[in-house]
């Protein structure tokens, strides 16, 4: 019985041995994406070949066992993505390489001469055998981003993150297994030293053969020389039945374990990270930007007077957002004022410390020092800089508050004079304009005065007329009746109230008049923010407001009319759909009016709905914003505000409900969604088409993701592909989930105009995901 015993237990190993080592690609063999594009493991569980990346296609191993075909691992990952036409060939002389067209130079994915065989093993790591079943090389030794069970981190070797969730090159992030025993983390192209860790296992000194492994059961831990465990990363023991892990430095600078359970087919969970917050990690945000997190994401920040260098990149930084002289203190002309910005820690790389008591002290020796750009006061000590800042995050527990220096702009024509007579000159000059100024400002004050210019009541029925340059005139009901002939033709029906047409100056000018319904709170509320927000608005893009009515109970609006209704009609109407050009001309005109609002206006403006039914078409096919009923005024020094959902569903930006601050991105993601209807001429959401295809920006991103674009253009369309492809790369920036990623309305209009380039976005709902 004990022969027995031994024999079975002798057969299972030496079968064990056999399926390890056991070769299912032979010499002469090759991949090519599309059908024959990857060798799986014998359980199917892992694969090495082609995965799609952008709009080509990288090589690598990935689980393809699961729904999520995570990658474990990138070969010459920053390599450009190859076509569909490569060729990936284990060659006779026993090397592996990557052959993108005939004509182009060949890349060398392992260079292993003499090897016979190579197999795909369940383990996740990818072998090449000699012909002793030896092996000449795997790709366990060649980590990027990941570690598999098995799996170790040899003294002096490092992980790099990729560049984001759907992007596996090499990203900004680094995980070392120093030769003195530490594993520490740091931003790419540093030194190793604690000035630039922002992570660390504590066991410097620990030896100089020091290795991370990695068990099946989510330990990982830290083994010296001698086999002794000096340290417990993770304390693993978690379930192995039906249970997978991975560990992997993330493209946000964190090194986390997942687990993932087979039976359940469900998703990657978090077992363990290396920080709780999402900040931590040093150079996040880039040059001049400085990391916010709260418990679910981090959020960048420019400096004061900095904005974002490009809006799908928060780690290429931020640059300056205005234009000042050259920092010259006997040039009055050459103003610069200090911006305060507290609880923010930087990168210490001063070239002047100087002693105060005050913060003001310190502020004025940076304003006066033209070498001093920015200044970091804390205890006292004041540490001059010189830009760019690095590293920076919002630490509210540090007292640190850096002043940044922001140069005033002035026009590229304003003299700049280093003579006193010169000086003396522009006085003079300036002292003619104001006497000037100040004449015709009585004398116009006389005028206006007598004609009462402003807010005079014109008769509906006399012959003046209502000009560009005249304010909202107030009507009577009586006369709004007359006009609109007992409000008997209905235009247009909103959430507050019914649009008719009508009749004003003796029936030459045809008016829209919207009455307001809900009179006693929702109704008021948007007669007065409507007057307060279109009435001191004037653009080419924008429904004019013509007058008002606020006679008793009694709520109007007088509107110019637009005689050829709203986009939704001319989108969804299948007899009056429009041409390509005309729909990028429409957007262009929608993308014009809401800059208008975000940084034209006197005062900032957040409209809030912005959708196809509150856009207006006119005789000439000029798209016009209109409904301001749910508009946000801000004061002249907000940039963000709290408020109430408002908005339309399918429209409304994630932050509304997530009770963020609301800042004009909001407007910036509805336009998205727009932009995507206009491009592709269907609904945001249209139930009546297949489950997978009813949402239109999960399925734009899904077309453009499979490089399949023309499944979002009907058979009767005829568009501009290579624009067409813009625009919906344009659409999917502006309805990032994450504000800071859209960008604004002035790069919007840029972007359509074609003359900035727009990268590749990331997924709009996907961006923050793990994995």
């Amino acid at each position: 019985m004990d022969s027995v015993v031994l024999f079975l237990l002798l057969s299972t190993f030496f079968t064990s041995s056999a399926q390890q080592m056991e070769s299912n690609v032979s010499r002469g063999s090759y991949l090519t994406p599309g059908i024959n594009s990857t060798w799986l493991s014998r359980s199917g569980l892992y694969a090495f070949g082609f995965y799609k990346q952008g709009n080509g296609y990288a090589v690598g191993i990935f689980l393809a066992g699961i729904p999520q075909k995570t990658v474990v691992w990138t070969a010459n990952r920053d390599v450009p993505p190859v076509s569909s036409s490569a060729t990936l060939s284990f060659s006779r002389d026993g090397t592996l390489v990557l052959q993108s067209t005939p004509e182009q130079t060949q890349i060398i994915i392992a260079d292993s001469l003499g090897s016979t065989s190579a197999a795909m093993l369940d383990t996740g790591n990818f072998v090449l055998y000699n012909s002793d079943q030896e092996i000449q090389w795997q790709s366990f030794e060649h980590p990027t981003d990941s570690l598999l069970p098995g799996q170790r981190l040899l003294a002096g070797t490092e992980l790099f993150s990729s560049v984001s969730a759907t992007d596996h090159s090499t990203g900004i992030f680094r995980l070392k297994m120093q030769h003195d025993g530490h594993l520490v983390q740091y931003p790419v192209d540093t030194p190793d030293t604690a000035g630039y860790a922002y992570w660390g296992s504590g066991t410097f000194g620990s030896g100089d053969n020091v290795t991370l492994n990695f068990s099946p059961d989510g330990h990982l831990y830290l083994l010296n020389a001698t086999g002794a465990n000096i340290r417990n990363v993770t304390d693993g023991g978690y379930p192995t039945k039906d249970t997978i892990y991975l560990m992997r430095i993330d493209a946000d600078g964190i090194f986390r374990l997942y687990s993932y359970e087979l039976k359940q087919n469900g998703n990657w969970s978090v077992v363990w990270s290396s920080s709780g917050d999402l900040c931590d990690p040093k150079g996040l945000c880039g040059l001049n930007g400085y990391c916010v997190s709260n418990d679910t994401e981090a959020r960048c920040v420019c400096l004061p007077g900095f904005e974002m260098v490009h809006p799908g990149n928060r780690t290429a930084g931020c640059e300056k957002s205005f234009n000042a002289a050259d920092c010259n203190s006997k040039n009055e002309y050459n103003t610069y004022t200090m911006r305060e910005l507290a609880n923010t820690v930087w990168e210490d790389i001063s070239y002047s410390v100087l002693s105060f008591p005050l913060k003001e002290d310190c502020k004025q020796a940076c304003l006066e020092d033209c070498n001093c750009e920015a200044a970091l006061f804390k205890d006292s000590r004041c540490r001059k800089q010189r830009l760019p800042l690095r590293y920076g995050r919002r630490q509210l527990t540090d007292s640190n508050i850096a002043f940044i220096k922001v140069g005033k702009s002035t026009p590229a024509d304003m003299p700049k004079p280093n003579q006193e007579g010169h000086r003396l000159e522009m006085l003079i000059i300036s002292a003619v304009f104001l006497t000037f100024g100040g004449m015709m400002l009585v004398i116009s004050g006389i005028v206006f005065y007598k004609n009462h210019f402003w807010y005079r009541k014109l008769p509906v029925n006399g012959n003046a007329e209502v000009g560009d340059d005249v304010a909202p005139r107030s009507f009577t009901y009586p006369e709004l009746e007359k006009a609109t002939d007992g409000f008997r033709e209905e235009v247009g029906r909103g959430s507050f109230g019914t649009v008719y047409k009508g009749a004003i100056l003796n029936g030459q000018k045809i008016v829209a008049v919207k009455k307001l319904e809900k009179v006693l709170a929702e109704g008021e509320r948007e007669f007065q923010t409507e007057m307060k927000v279109i009435g001191r608005t004037h653009h080419r893009n924008l429904v004019r407001l013509l007058g008002y009515c606020h006679d008793g109970t009694h709520r109007l609006l007088v509107y110019e009319y637009m005689s050829n209704g709203s986009l939704a009609d001319i989108l969804f109407t299948p007899e009056k759909q429009t041409c390509w050009e005309e729909r990028k001309g429409i957007a262009r005109d929608i993308a014009r009016g809401i800059l208008y609002l975000h940084e034209e206006c006197e005062r900032q403006i957040i409209h809030c709905d912005i959708k196809p039914q509150n856009i207006l078409m006119d005789d000439y096919g000029c798209a016009k914003i209109s409904d301001f009923g749910l508009a946000k005024l801000l004061k002249p020094d907000q940039t963000r505000t709290f408020t109430g959902i408002r908005g339309t569903k399918g429209y409304v930006a994630p932050e509304w409900h997530r009770k963020l601050p609301i800042t004009v991105k909001a407007d910036v993601y509805s336009y998205g969604i727009v932009l995507l209807e206009i491009v592709c001429r269907r609904k945001s959401v249209d139930w009546s088409l297949p489950e997978d295809i009813a949402i239109l920006e999960g399925w734009a991103y899904h077309c453009f993701e499979s490089g399949d674009l023309d499944q979002l253009v009907g058979p009767d369309d005829e568009v501009d592909k290579k624009q067409f492809e813009r625009m919906v790369k344009l659409g999917l920036w502006c309805i990032q989930d994450e504000p800071s990623l859209r960008p604004s309305m002035k790069k919007v209009l840029l972007m359509l105009e074609g003359t900035i380039d727009i990268p590749t976005p990331p997924s709009p709902t996907s961006f923050f995901s793990v994995i």
